[in-house]
């Protein structure tokens, strides 16, 4: 499938007044951090771009036809209630993103992977506290509501891939999916990027770790069983919280939590190793869950448990603050005086070996109660424990021709 774009700006700018909206995270739009200041928007009537049948246009065309990427499936939700003072929901608009590279590399000691690949820039998750949202301000947008609704998808992703993994040299090493936003978020169902992703490793018998919220992992069984089977792969599931109306406004468009306990069943039937993610848990808000939440995920299935505390870096903590305003006021002083003290008197420190766990006696008090249901069930720690003795490139190209060399000894055959 191969996409153009049209010469107009994709994402128009909208009024977007500081007011929580259904079926989205982040209560406000507020500027990102390389944007001059704060600019209000007026209703002007030129808010979107238009076809001819008044559908929102999304800037891309496929064989010369307007594609509208914001159309179903994907969930849209709607206003209800009859409130006056409800803003209407906001429709999730989808853009090119034209990656020339898709693997990330980085030396953090704080995490066991050290390549990664978002297929999706932005994640209609909307969850409050993704620490991926202060990436959004790179491209423009809003770390706020843009993120959620304005989103990339990376089309030549799988493509991109088979080309790195062919280079002279290349080493293999264990390749996290959904390190940054997560690569089953609702658009996925569509475009089904990370899925084509999965192909291309499984044919190079390459290894690959999940993070996901989403229960639609579980769509990928018949890839990730047989590579499970070769130790190539291994899944987290993230649990936050099991109270579903906490999460329906603190991650509004994830799974709820039982599916993704649900999800953890699955996977473990289907022999794929699975580990349960509490992360982040928030002080004053979540913690109080620690202990049910990693019984009932090694009820499930998991294995192994991981847990970061809650991390407010850049515009999040703002973000995060209006978001605790609004849906929880009477606990927000509390929540974020006890962010403070496990962040020695901040409310977030960025150092390698603190930022993902926190310093002080609540932090670690916290630890001491993982450390213990862990020892509890017999689960394991986090690791990437996969193989990477078994990756070959295989003889051929699965995603086609990549020069233009190639393409022309291709069409002398036909």
């Amino acid at each position: 499938m191969r996409y153009e774009r049209d010469p107009i700006d994709p994402f128009a700018d909208s009024p977007l007044p500081n007011l929580a909206r259904k079926g989205r995270g982040a209560a406000s739009n507020r500027a990102g951090r390389f944007e001059p200041g704060e600019r209000p928007l007026e209703e002007d009537g030129w808010d979107e771009t238009r076809t001819g049948d008044g559908e929102a246009f999304s800037g891309l065309t496929f064989k010369g036809v307007p594609l509208n990427l914001s159309a179903k499936p994907i969930p849209q939700g709607k206003s209800g209630g009859g409130d006056d003072d409800e803003l209407p929901s906001l429709k999730t608009q989808v853009a090119l993103d034209t990656a020339r590279s898709i693997i990330a590399r980085n030396n953090s000691p704080d995490i066991p992977f050290d390549q990664s690949i978002n297929p999706y820039r932005g994640c209609e998750h909307g969850c409050i506290y993704c620490y991926a949202r202060p990436t959004h301000a790179y491209l423009g947008h809003s770390p706020g509501l843009d993120f959620e609704t304005k989103l990339y998808m990376k089309a030549d992703a799988a493509k991109l891939l088979e080309k790195e993994l062919r280079k002279p040299g290349y080493k293999p090493s264990v390749i996290a999916l959904g390190a940054n936003t997560d690569c089953y978020q609702p658009i996925e169902k569509r475009y089904g990027i990370t899925r084509e992703v999965l192909h291309v490793l499984a044919a190079y018998n390459h290894p690959v770790g999940i993070t996901t919220k989403s229960a639609n992992v579980c769509r990928d069984i018949d890839i990730l069983a047989p590579m499970a089977a070769k130790n190539l792969a291994k899944v987290y599931i993230s649990v936050t919280t099991l109270d579903r109306d906490l999460a329906r406004v603190m991650e509004p468009r994830a799974s709820t939590p039982m599916k993704r306990l649900d999800a953890i069943k699955r996977l473990s039937d289907a022999g794929i190793p699975v580990g349960v993610s509490v992360a982040p848990i928030i002080p004053g808000l979540t913690d109080h869950e620690i202990e049910t939440i990693i019984e009932k995920a090694a009820a499930a299935g998991a294995a192994s448990v991981n847990w970061t505390l809650l991390r407010l870096p850049l515009e999040i903590k703002d973000l995060f603050r209006e978001w605790l305003e609004e849906h929880h006021p009477l606990k927000a002083k509390r929540v974020l005086d006890l962010m403070r003290e496990c962040r020695d008197g901040a409310l977030y420190k960025a150092e390698f070996g603190e930022r993902m766990k926190g310093s002080g006696p609540y932090a670690a008090l916290i630890r001491q109660r993982v450390v213990a249901m862990a020892k509890k069930l017999n689960l394991n720690n986090y690791r990437w424990d996969v193989d990477t003795t078994q990756f070959k490139a295989p003889a051929g190209r699965l995603t086609g021709p990549e020069t233009e060399a190639e393409k022309a000894q291709l069409n002398l055959f036909g």
